[in-house]
């Protein structure tokens, strides 16, 4: 792993944490004023961008393991934004005492886009850096 990969995914955990505690205080402000109901959902939707952002740029750093390419990020970070706001969708409607079955598609987009970037992230290219005497460029 490269020192710009390392940095990169120690910049991307401390963006993931802070993104974390926003959520935490979203909810708690929410849940407040809310006259004491309180949600699950809404309570525990600060451990997603925690768990699968901080968490994960944490472990792949702790692994040595190479950073994922934009694609791979890009699916994840979808993923993380999309269960994260469906957590605090479901948790505004249970607060409200109201259900829709069409929250569903919250959980499954976001499990589809995880699939995705761990696919993505499985079957990056291995690029190995060009034998000694030839030149270095890309012919597409």
């Amino acid at each position: 792993m490269s020192m710009s990969d390392k940095n990169r995914m120690l910049r991307a955990a401390v963006l993931w944490a802070a993104v974390g505690v926003l959520t935490a205080l979203f909810a708690v402000g929410y849940e407040r004023l809310s006259h004491g109901v309180v949600s699950p959902f809404m309570v525990g939707a600060f451990l997603i961008p925690l768990v699968l952002g901080s968490g994960v740029n944490i472990l792949l750093i702790s692994l040595r393991m190479r950073a994922a390419g934009e694609l791979c990020a890009a699916f994840w970070k979808l993923a993380v934004g999309v269960l994260t706001v469906g957590c605090l969708l479901q948790g505004a409607l249970e607060i409200y005492g109201t259900a829709n079955r069409l929250m569903i598609a919250y959980p499954v987009s976001g499990a589809i886009l995880i699939s995705l970037a761990a696919l993505c992230y499985l079957m990056r290219k291995k690029t190995l850096p060009p034998p000694p005497g030839e030149a270095e460029f890309c012919v597409i």
